[in-house]
């Protein structure tokens, strides 16, 4: 059973919590709705930055006493940004709870933001990392591609002149425009007490003081599903070992009712290992180790794509078989046995994955910042349930179709990623 409870104090801040009884163990975790999407060209990467400055102290406590703190609990704790969120999170015992929350509240809240330069460098480091690293550039490269110059197709982790040169009286104006009551939802799942927790929030927003004081976040630029855009190809050379392609185009937004049916396609044409392109690239002609389809969802609009990487040998061979099963899924996107398949393969790592007190934050503090109705698991079943051949055959068309499809590519030489991109079928795209 999923039962969650949900309060919002008098300063906008939302609380929602789901207990679990038969675990010691409480996820807690601050929800804050900005990320790389709500940032102009020339805050690109601000909120990558802010979120490895909450980790350098408070006015309470520095960076070395906030690890001892979470340390001596045994605790772990963690950060992340997205394209719309950031979230701030810790594993705790129950017992513990209280002391994890107030010091994340100020974390939150009241972070100093004095030990700034340090933490530059730091991610100037995460920037090059990623610019050595094709396997995880080309997915920012194929959102640059799918998106253009919206800030959807902007790398999470911005860019290095913003990073670089934004001075500190920037980055504290950036936060606080951003980390307000009113754009947070504070998350937590196990063994908490909804009542409790609403109190301990309470007294710890009155000690952060001014500092989260009621405000309301700047907008962010709509995009929505783009069925205009034309489809692009684009190459970067780099000396590398193998090719590493995508192949992607904007999809559905988180709030669209077909996204349990776009889960169920991508589940059968790439995401799971009894897949199609698994089998058909990797299990069947070993063309590739990583083959893969995606799905994301945003606000206002999607993505889809697949990857695969494989060697400059394989490459013209690896891409006719994508080409191929690119052909198939909007042909007959499922059969009745993958259908019936795909829908046992997502309940079934729903219910696994919900044994877990991260995992039940994620979905509470996700869902509420995003404004999504927490779905019972009976409802997410019906909904997964009710996907049909004709849907899938529906979506396939609509979001597969070749003509929509953006092809980039990372690897040491252009014609032959270009002679093998020619062999996916797809029309001819701009260059």
């Amino acid at each position: 059973m999923l039962s969650h409870r949900e309060t919002t104090l008098p300063a906008g801040v939302r609380i929602v919590t789901e207990a679990m009884p038969s675990v010691r163990s409480v996820t807690l975790g601050f929800w804050i709705g900005t990320g790389s999407r709500g940032e102009s060209e020339a805050e690109a990467g601000l909120s990558h930055l802010l979120e490895h400055l909450l980790f350098k102290g408070t006015r309470s406590h520095t960076s070395l006493e906030i690890d001892q703190i979470f340390d001596t609990m045994g605790a772990e704790i963690n950060a992340g940004t997205g394209r719309e969120t950031t979230s701030l999170y810790a594993r705790v015992l129950d017992e513990h709870l209280p002391r994890a929350l107030s010091v994340m509240a100020e974390m939150v809240f009241a972070p100093t933001l004095d030990d700034i330069d340090a933490e530059r460098e730091v991610i100037l480091e995460e920037i090059a990392m990623y610019e050595d690293d094709p396997q995880e550039k080309i997915f920012d490269l194929l959102g640059e591609t799918v998106f253009g110059h919206h800030p959807l197709g902007r790398a999470i982790i911005g860019y290095a002149p913003v990073i670089a040169s934004t001075p500190a009286a920037g980055i504290r104006a950036f936060h606080a425009g951003r980390y307000v009551p009113a754009n947070v939802v504070v998350a937590a799942a196990g063994a908490v007490d909804h009542d409790q927790l609403v109190a301990h929030v309470d007294s710890a927003l009155s000690a952060c003081g001014d500092r989260s004081a009621v405000g309301t976040p700047p907008a962010v630029v709509g995009f929505g599903l783009d069925h205009s855009a034309p489809a692009q190809r684009r190459f970067e050379a780099k000396e590398t070992e193998q090719f590493h392609i995508c192949l992607g185009a904007s999809a559905l937004s988180r709030h669209d009712p077909r996204r349990f049916g776009l889960r169920v396609l991508d589940t059968i044409f790439g995401g799971a290992s009894s897949s199609r392109l698994f089998q058909e690239v990797r299990e069947r002609r070993g063309l590739a180790y990583s083959v893969y389809s995606f799905a994301a969802g945003y606000a206002d609009t999607g993505q889809i794509g697949l990857y695969v990487g494989t060697r400059p040998e394989n490459v013209e061979a690896a891409l006719a078989v994508v080409g191929s099963e690119l052909a198939r899924v909007v042909e007959n996107p499922a059969t009745d046995d993958e259908l019936a398949r795909a829908k046992e393969n997502l309940k079934g790592r729903m219910l696994l994955a919900l044994e877990s007190t991260g995992a039940r934050m994620n979905r509470l503090g996700s869902s509420v910042l995003a404004g999504e109705p927490l779905l019972s698991l009976d409802e997410i079943e019906a909904a997964i349930d009710a996907v049909s051949l004709a849907e899938l055959a529906e979506l396939a068309g609509e979001l597969w179709d070749p003509a929509r499809l953006s092809v980039v590519g990372i690897g040491p030489d252009e014609d032959r990623f270009d002679a093998a991109a020619d062999g996916l079928g797809l029309p001819a795209v701009a260059a």
